[in-house]
């Protein structure tokens, strides 16, 4: 088994539960990272034997537009595509981190993680 990792996956987003938030929209940050057997591709140097960066990246970037008021919900709709869609993947992690949320204090980033099995 192998891990593939993309970090820093930054969107402009407007996830929150205040309708402020989905008006005006906040920086969020991504990271994935999936759990497969990419002996094959390691081997023979093919991209069909793995799973490709772009569709995981695709995936992120459609349901970081889509506008929701928790967190939670973001990550589980990506570790869901991410599983249904990329069947080698066996384990996917999200990681998903609100810049400056508005909790009443200063706080760099709230950050909420899932991680999920096939």
């Amino acid at each position: 088994m192998g891990k593939i990792c993309l970090k820093g996956l930054k969107f402009k987003a407007y996830h929150g539960y205040y309708d402020e938030e989905r008006q005006l929209g906040n920086t969020f940050e991504v990271k994935l990272t999936v759990i497969t057997d990419f002996y094959k591709a390691a081997v023979n140097d093919d991209l069909n034997e793995t799973v490709d960066y772009e569709k995981l990246y695709a995936i992120v970037q459609e349901e970081m537009a889509i506008p929701a008021k928790l967190l939670e919900h973001v990550v589980q709709k990506i570790a869901d595509r991410v599983i249904n869609e990329c069947k080698a993947v066996t384990k996917v992690k999200v990681k998903l981190s609100k810049f400056n949320p508005p909790i009443g204090g200063e706080c760099h980033s709230s950050v909420v993680s899932l991680t999920q099995h096939r």
